[in-house]
């Protein structure tokens, strides 16, 4: 079966892997995650991934703690390795090969990040997975994932929420809202719509690096998005 990408990162919150719990990971939301990834795999398609890390810290929230902003991020960062483990071993479990590249040298858990290598494992169909953001404080996840899919020449960013597109509002506090099939970037800034931090979103749109935001948790989206079919909404330069 032909695919629309031949390489993708796939941009997953750390919120996402809570499932209906209030703070953690939920094994059942990994498994879900495992088994829709494996599906995508199968199509060909080459992944990788970066995960957020607010289901175990978020550094912006530690700020009000009494926690230096910069020393909140570090700990933000350690959080996406956690959960960049997790996935990998559900991964691993449902019979995947991953590599799990950090930012921060931890040598005992993961490779440090490389990007020929990052581009090798890809090559060579392995799931890989980018931990600890871009290693810098001050930079979000969606700033890591930007950056990593314009390093490894990905062809898309896709990124997996709860709501199956972009809208002209919060679907969940406005019924009247309407979803965007396809929007420029220059129209997500002008309606001022939250799609990515601005740094990572501006540098997307330098790069010409398409964004499809769509609803991960409904069964088979991925790999429907990835055939051809239309799943979310598309944010490209024209």
């Amino acid at each position: 079966m032909p695919v629309q990408y031949k390489r993708i990162l796939l941009k997953l919150s750390g919120e996402s892997l809570m499932g209906s719990q209030q703070y953690g990971i939920d094994a059942a939301m990994l498994q879900q995650y495992a088994a829709e990834i494996k599906q995508a795999a199968a199509l060909g398609v080459e992944i990788a991934i970066v995960i957020g890390g607010g289901n175990i810290f978020r550094g912006m929230r530690g700020t009000g703690s009494g926690i230096d902003r910069a020393q909140g991020d570090y700990m933000g960062m350690l959080a996406t390795v956690i959960n960049g483990m997790a996935l990998q071993s559900a991964l691993e479990n449902a019979g995947m090969y991953t590599r799990l590249l950090s930012a921060i040298k931890m040598e005992q858990i993961c490779e440090p990040y490389i990007r020929r290598r990052a581009m090798r494992h890809l090559e060579k169909g392995r799931i890989v997975i980018f931990g600890a953001g871009t290693g810098n404080p001050y930079f979000t996840t969606d700033t890591a994932a930007s950056l990593r899919a314009v390093e490894v020449e990905a062809d898309v960013i896709l990124k997996g929420t709860r709501v199956d597109g972009i809208y002209t509002a919060d679907p969940e506090k406005d019924p009247t809202a309407t979803r965007y099939d396809k929007i420029t970037f220059r129209e997500v800034y002008q309606k001022n719509l939250n799609v990515m931090d601005m740094t990572a979103f501006t540098l997307c749109e330098e790069n010409r690096l398409p964004i499809i935001v769509f609803d991960m948790n409904k069964q088979g989206n991925l790999s429907a998005l990835l055939s051809g079919e239309q799943v979310g909404t598309l944010v490209s330069n024209d």
